[in-house]
């Protein structure tokens, strides 16, 4: 039975945390589910109760500080051509060692061939290995 009031516990904690977002909350169910999974072990309450205590605190000290730290580090979004790398792209105009042209990311590029023999019809699919400039480069995807 006790099991089941912390389990309880830990979801209504859980719930309450999507209204505040600052992990402290979060924090404290966890230490319920611990607490939980003693409790099937048939202990006492006050050792179920120190469980709880103690596993919340260690996750409040420990854990939270890295997840803000995950969570609120600003994220680095790439503008330059080079992020384009490894981006699918269809071929519009055949590509051929003179050239060609393919739709990447919306936008139609100059392409041409990683490999100067090879030439790749309109309508496949490639795979951009590396931007030179204002050119795709480009290889066939098997």
């Amino acid at each position: 039975m006790g099991a089941l009031v912390w389990f309880i516990a830990a979801a209504v904690l859980a719930g309450l945390e999507l209204a505040a977002g600052e992990f402290t909350f979060l924090m404290i169910a966890a230490g319920a589910l611990t607490a939980a999974g003693v409790s099937l072990a048939s202990i006492p309450l006050w050792a179920e109760v120190g469980v709880f205590v103690a596993s919340s605190a260690a996750f409040w000290l420990f854990l939270r500080p890295y997840l803000h730290r995950q969570f609120l580090k600003p994220r680095a979004y790439d503008e330059t051509p080079r992020a384009l790398v490894g981006a699918r792209a269809e071929v519009l105009e055949d590509i051929t060692p003179e050239g060609g042209q393919v739709r990447l990311d919306g936008s139609i590029w100059s392409a041409r061939s990683l490999d100067p023999a090879e030439s790749i019809p309109a309508g496949q699919h490639v795979t951009v290995s590396d931007i030179d400039g204002p050119v795709a480069v480009v290889w066939k995807e098997p």
